[in-house]
This record gives structure tokens, sequence and C-alpha cells, in this order.
């Protein structure tokens, strides 16, 4: 019963490829073929399927050990088999999708079955990764009706990466813009031997304050007859807020008691943090060194009690130095970075004072001052990226006094107080990327290498602190160091 469906169908099936080409030529002498066109060899005794992936519009041929009687084909939409002669034919993929193909002899024996997976033609976006990148070994597979999978290896990330934005590009083409998290093509390409990228980074800050304060505050008593006059004058120091120090001197005319407040602050403070981090190529490192200072953010009360139970809640604000970068090995040494930097810390401009609920007492949050970088740049292996320029000048100055007696010439001083301050800020970060090797633990010191404490008859007759110090085999612990020790200061 079986016999005659199957001839049915293989009648189809060769009425089918007859449609492709002219009935003359079915079993014409066999064309040459390009030696670039897959060529698949069927042995006598290989008569069982085999797997066959087509592109859509390409072809695979056939060379069968015995003359073609009857061939069989699951789904015509799908592939074409044509014959050309008597022991070759074609298999044509026709359309997205997977059938099957037989080929029988003149006894009505089975010489060949294909399973035929139609997929779509990536040969485009082989060629295109080949010329791009013609030392990566990267394979190209069709998943799907729509979707590829990136398969092999690269050399480094990036090249992996460039596969995956041409693959997206050119299978998105002709279709509906889509996002990368939504994209067809899977990306599973290893990467040889990923590089590591060492970052040394050091952050210098410099900043100088010169505040000058001089006030007078004048106090007398009048009195005529039964009139009593009292003049107080309380000039504020308005720009920082506060009077730098308790300090002053009194001075009295008679009746008249002059309150001299004067005072001038220099300052200068150096920061200095030079944080090194070593991650993979591609990967995002952070550093952070510095704290976190309180913030109150309101009380959780737990009213299911009587009286409910409150608690104070607090928050957690991060301040101090701040490094995160990206490194992408890229090729002949050199790197692509990415570098954020954030210099931060407390400060009492701008801070608030907030009364503690419930009580008399109060409480001061400071405030934080912020200085940020961030930049991507292309540098070699140990060449240096150096952002300078981030300079910052503030000056401030204000008169407070009593209207009208503080516009007399010479004589208004005494009824005003004048505040003035002016601030200079300077940072200068500079970052160095390495690209580095694993290296062996004996080839690493450390800070307490060779330490050794002192005993304590040399440590209560001698004052000495430790009896051995530096790396071990290097530092004789009889020998007795002679010259200048700490800190310098000029």
């Amino acid at each position: 019963m079986n016999r005659p469906m199957t001839r049915i169908a293989s009648l189809a099936a060769l009425l089918a490829a007859s449609a492709l080409v002219p009935a003359s030529q079915m079993m014409a002498a066999e064309p040459r073929i390009d030696p670039r066109t897959p060529v698949i060899q069927v042995v006598s005794s290989d008569a069982s399927s085999r797997f066959v992936s087509l592109g859509v519009g390409k072809s695979v041929v056939i060379d069968l050990p015995a003359d073609i009687k009857d061939v069989l084909v699951a789904d015509p939409k799908i592939a074409n088999a044509v014959v050309r002669s008597s022991r070759r034919a074609y298999i044509i993929g026709a359309a997205l999708g997977q059938t099957n193909v037989f080929f029988f002899d003149a006894e009505g024996r089975q010489m060949a079955g294909f399973d035929i997976a139609v997929k779509r033609d990536l040969n485009g976006i082989r060629e295109a990764i080949r010329q791009v990148l013609p030392g990566a070994d990267i394979r190209i597979e069709a998943i799907g009706n729509d979707g590829i999978i990136l398969a092999g290896t690269a050399d480094t990330q990036a090249d992996a990466q460039q596969a995956f934005d041409i693959a997206t590009r050119l299978v998105n083409a002709g279709t509906n813009p889509i996002s990368i998290e939504g994209s067809r093509v899977v990306n599973a390409i290893k990467v040889k031997g990923r590089d590591q990228v060492m970052i040394k980074v050091t952050v210098a800050e410099v900043k100088r304050d010169v505040i000058k304060q001089l006030g007078i505050d004048l106090s007398a008593t009048f009195n005529s007859g039964t009139t009593v006059l009292d003049f107080l004058s309380n000039n504020p120091f308005s720009t920082i807020g506060q009077t730098l120090s308790n300090s002053n001197a009194l001075v009295r005319f008679g009746d008249v008691a002059a309150l001299v407040r004067g005072m001038e602050r220099a300052g200068v403070a150096r920061m200095l943090a030079e944080p090194n981090l070593t991650v993979i190529s591609g990967e995002t490192g952070l550093f952070v060194a510095g704290g976190e200072f309180p913030i109150p953010n309101g009380l959780s009360c737990d009213t299911t009690r009587s009286p409910p139970i409150c608690q104070q809640q607090i928050d957690f604000k991060k301040f101090g130095v701040q490094l995160s970068f990206t490194p992408i090995v890229l090729a002949e040494g050199r790197i692509s970075v990415k570098v954020g930097t954030e210099v931060s810390d407390l400060s009492s401009e701008n801070a608030i004072t907030l009364t503690v609920p419930g009580t008399n007492q109060t409480l001061t949050i400071p405030s934080i001052k912020a200085r940020r970088a961030e930049t991507v740049v292309e540098v070699p292996s140990g060449g240096t990226l150096a952002m300078a320029g981030m300079i910052q000048e503030s000056t401030k100055q204000q008169i407070n006094g009593v209207p009208g007696l503080q516009q007399i010439p010479i004589l208004g001083t005494l009824f005003r107080s004048r505040d003035y301050l002016n601030s200079q800020t300077e940072l200068v970060i500079m970052a160095t990327p390495y690209v580095v090797r694993a290296v062996a633990q004996k080839d690493l010191s450390r800070p307490d290498d060779g330490y050794a404490d002192a005993y304590d008859p040399s440590t209560v007759l001698l004052g000495r602190l430790n009896r051995i110090y530096g790396l071990p085999g290097k530092v004789d612990p009889k020998a007795v160091y002679k010259g200048n020790v700490g800190f310098i200061l000029d």
C-alpha cells in the first residue's frame, strides 16, 4: 500500500523539478561544477539519512552511487530536488523551514536520505566579519527562522564586540529597528586569554583659604536728667556665619566702650590619594577611599504599642575619593579606558541645623563639596592621562554696620564690621593604565615583611619597638642604622 503512494509523491517531485528546467535537459550530460559549490558524495554502503543545512536560494550537489529512479520530497515548498543526470541531483532551498528528501534506485531501495533545514543565507555576514577581522576564528550559525549565533574565538574583547555589532546591524537590516536587548544575535564568542589592565591613579588637591574679620561694637550710656539713652551696636560676620575666635579687645573712653573683634586666618590643605586597580578587559573596577556620615531620615514608630515607640532612622552618605574605570584592550597594546573620578569632602558651608523632636537639642548636618570628572580616551599601555585645569576660586566680602553712621569716612569704621573670604582649590587627576600579567607570590612584598617585635629588655632599656624590619634575608639584625629618620620640616 505504501509503494503506490511513494511513487505518486515521487512523481510530484519530478514534475516540480521539471518545472525548473526544460524537459529536454532532465537527463542531459553533467554540467561543469564550480569548485566552490558543495558536493555530497554518497557511497552504496551509506543509505541512512544525514543532515544538510541550506540557505534560502542556495543549493547543494548530490552524487549517488546508482541510477536514480524515484525522488521523494516531503515539502517542495521548503526545498526542491532537481535531477540533471542519472546519478547527480541538486537540492535547492526555497523557503525557511525543514523537510526531507529521499532517493530510490530502480529496485525501490533507498540510496540516500537527507534531513534538510533551510535557513537564512549568512554568507554575507560571514564575509563582512572575515574582511573586518581576518585573524578571528568566528563561526556563524542560524537559529530558528531569524536568529543567529556567533561562536568561535577572538583575540580581544573589542574584536568580539565588533563582530557582534556587525552581525546585529546586518541581521536587522531591512526590518524594524530593535534594541540590543531584543537583538536576534546571540554572542557566544570566547576571548583568547582576556587581558588584565591595571590603572594607577594619582589624585592631588590643594586648597588655600584666607579669612579676614574686623569689627567694632560700641556700647555707651548717656544721662540727661531723667532721660537715659543706651547705645549698643553688634555687627555680625555674615560671610562664614560665625566669628573665627572669641578673642577681642575692650577699649573705654569714659562712658563709651568699644569692643574690637579682629582675626585673620590663612590655611592650606593638601589631599593625595593613589589608588591602584586591576580588572579584566571590558569589566568595570571601583575604588572608594573615604567614609560615610549619618543623616537622620525621619522617625519609625510602632503604633501597636501604647504609648508608641519611635526610633530615629539614619541614612549614610559617602564622601572621599572614588574611582571607576572600564578598560578595553585594543590592538597593538593600546587601551580604550573610561575613567570616572569623584573627590568629595565634608564642609560647614551650606550646613543645616535641625531641632531633635521632643528635645531642646540641635543637630547640625554638614554639606558635601564634590568635584567630578569623567572621560573616555585611548592611550598606550604606560601612557598617562592628566585631567587638570579643575581650578575653583571664590571671593566673598560683606560689610555690616549701622545705617548712615557706617558711611562716615574714617569714623564709620567704628560702626561697621568687615568679613572677607578668599578660597582657592586646584584638583589634578592623573591616570596611567598598564596591560599586566600575573606574577608569582614570591615576587611580591608586603609592608610587614621581616617584621619582628623587640624583646622586653630591649624595649624597656633601649626604647626599641621592633627587632627586625625589612625583607627576609636582606636585613642584618645586628646592623646599626646611622642617620636621620622621620620627617624633615623646613
